[in-house]
């Protein structure tokens, strides 16, 4: 029989070799370091180093690490019911929150939702959803879209590296057309075009069940859907009796200055997706839509074991309350406005590492990294770079594009604007070289 593990805490160096020895290859690490504690828009390492948090768990934490009001929720939650399936014996949380969301999502009429645990879940039972109340089986989804990493999932992103390379062959039905990307030269015409194309070379709209779209890309680069195209997607939905899927799992709740994203398009979805920042770092995801399509699928269709765990359905209800009682969606635009100007600054500086575009929905945003001062050509090896200077200084940041070349910042709403300034601060000053 093994002796257990007692280990002293050590040193990061120590615990990213014994990952290495115990954690599979496939499962990436972006920064070297181990969080032991965290608080708000600030995290520390075993060895007490401080970092600003730009990175928000990859979009998870809206309202900040351990946000009190979420906490409150979880520990009053703990002393009731942790567990019991919410298929086998329902707990009123689960209701709750998916009351809220119906009273949330930018959908006119009934509607209903469904809880499940992760994003990729939320994907693959939205597309369920749609197959069963439309009869139909193919899906068009948009190049460098993210909407997973399950097989579904992959196959409806459209990046190869990492997420679908070795894993072929992807699930059948899957189209992928062009994103609306203008300094890269595609137009809103090119995407709708694509779609006609399909329809005339490879699949009959009568055999598309949705068309799935990120409002703002969030792997593929924080590209924003430009209005004309929701639009146009609406109607071309409308014209053939498919459904229009919101992948909203990252830019949902209060990224992009509203609740959801698509609330800045004046055009309705049919069904939507949440996860990542719904429960504040709880696993909780939802699908929300119209009732008469969220009632297609028969009874026991829809669910899993652990699906609106009732802890993360009671943190879920103190974001909710963090939202009502912070005014999070109007500090998410101030965020954002505070971020695109300083970066703007940066860039026409002229100096350090060369910046491209600069993009940004709320506090959505993002900027490129490039070869060259006023060029376009994507450098992934100055955006790694960037990265790794910036944890130096202390400050976490993530990568993500199609060219790995685009950094996304990600803060919690809950940021103050000193703590989002000094951050800015170590970001401006690892960009110059100072």
């Amino acid at each position: 029989m093994n002796a257990p593990i007692t280990a002293p805490i050590g040193s990061n160096k120590e615990w990213v070799d014994r990952r290495s020895k115990a954690v599979s290859r496939g499962i990436g690490m972006g920064a070297p370091v181990m969080a032991a504690k965290a608080e708000n828009s600030e995290i520390w390492d075993i060895e007490g180093n401080r970092y600003i948090d730009f990175g928000g768990g990859i979009a998870v934490v809206n309202t900040g690490h351990r946000h009190p009001l979420v906490m409150k929720r979880v520990y009053e939650q703990l002393e009731k019911v942790t567990h019991t399936c919410a298929m086998v014996m329902p707990y009123t949380p689960f209701i709750e929150v998916c009351e809220k969301l119906n009273q949330v999502a930018p959908i006119s009429g009934d509607k209903k939702a469904a809880l499940v645990t992760t994003g990729a879940e939320a994907v693959e039972n939205a597309i369920k959803f749609a197959r069963a109340y439309t009869g139909r089986s193919d899906v068009i989804a948009f190049h460098g879209g993210f909407h997973g990493r399950t097989l579904l999932g992959m196959s409806l992103t459209g990046k190869v590296v990492p997420y679908k390379i070795k894993f072929g062959p992807m699930a059948p039905g899957i189209w992928h057309v062009p994103f609306p990307v203008a300094h890269k030269g595609i137009t809103v015409e090119d995407a709708i075009h694509a779609i006609e194309l399909l329809f005339k070379c490879d699949v009959e709209p009568s055999r598309v069940a949705a068309i799935i779209i990120e409002p703002v890309q969030g792997e593929g680069g924080f590209y924003v859907a430009p209005k004309e195209l929701m639009v146009k997607l609406r109607k071309l939905c409308d014209d053939h009796g498919i459904l229009l899927i919101a992948d909203e799992i990252q830019s949902g709740f209060g990224r992009t200055g509203k609740f959801f994203a698509m609330e800045h398009y004046g055009v309705e979805p049919d069904l939507m997706t949440a996860a990542k920042s719904l429960a504040g770092g709880f696993p909780l995801a939802a699908v929300v839509g119209k009732a008469k399509i969220m009632d297609a699928p028969d009874p026991g269709g829809i669910g899993g074991t652990y699906a609106g765990n009732a802890i993360a359905c009671a943190a879920a209800l103190g974001v909710f309350d963090a939202f009502e009682q912070e005014g999070l969606l109007e500090k998410a635009e101030k965020q954002g406005q505070m971020i695109m100007k300083r970066m703007k600054s940066i860039k026409d500086k002229g100096k350090g590492m060369p910046i491209g575009d600069v993009r940004g929905l709320g506090a959505m945003c993002a900027f490129e990294l490039v070869t060259k001062h006023g060029g376009n050509e994507p450098d992934a090896g100055g955006a790694k770079a960037l990265a790794a200077k910036c944890l130096e200084r202390g400050l976490l940041i993530l990568t993500c594009g199609v060219y790995a070349d685009t950094v996304r910042m990600l803060t919690p709403l809950t940021a103050s604007e000193a703590i989002l300034n000094e951050g800015l601060d170590i970001l401006e000053s690892a960009i110059l070289g100072n």
